[in-house]
């Protein structure tokens, strides 16, 4: 699959992947000074580039483990989506979950990018589901 990309004018590091058997590209901040994130503080860094993603396709923006656990640096929605007809730049929202100061540097890598399909689904309106084992339990409902 190709995926067309502009480097806007402020990147300096396009998204790759780091090893043969990854899944997610790196994505860098593409800022000019430190950003320092106190706790619970969250942000919006620019990775400095556009993508056109493939009808049925979508990039899925991913928290980078490491920082997350040697940091507690993660996404503020978890997981973003980048819809193939978005052409803007893409952004990271970031959020610091630590109790220390942490500073974002220029090129650094903040966010991890996976592309993959998407299947849309069709909407049938039902008076009742199929039963199951699990029934309408959640929330822990299936052991810890």
């Amino acid at each position: 699959m190709k995926m067309k990309i502009i480097k806007m004018q402020h990147n300096r590091h396009l998204p790759e992947y780091k090893t043969e058997g990854s899944s997610g590209m790196d994505l860098y901040a593409a800022i000019d000074k430190a950003v320092t994130l106190r706790p619970l503080e969250r942000t919006l860094i620019p990775t400095g580039i556009k993508i056109e993603i493939p009808n049925e396709y979508e990039a899925q923006i991913r928290a980078r483990s490491g920082l997350s656990v040697k940091h507690g640096i993660t996404l503020i929605n978890a997981i973003g989506t980048i819809d193939a007809d978005y052409r803007g730049e893409i952004c990271v929202g970031l959020v610091n979950l630590s109790n220390e100061e942490y500073t974002v540097n220029p090129d650094d890598r903040i966010a991890q990018m996976v592309i993959t399909r998407v299947e849309k689904a069709q909407i049938e309106v039902a008076a009742e589901l199929a039963e199951t084992t699990r029934g309408e339990g959640g929330f822990g409902s299936t052991g810890f």
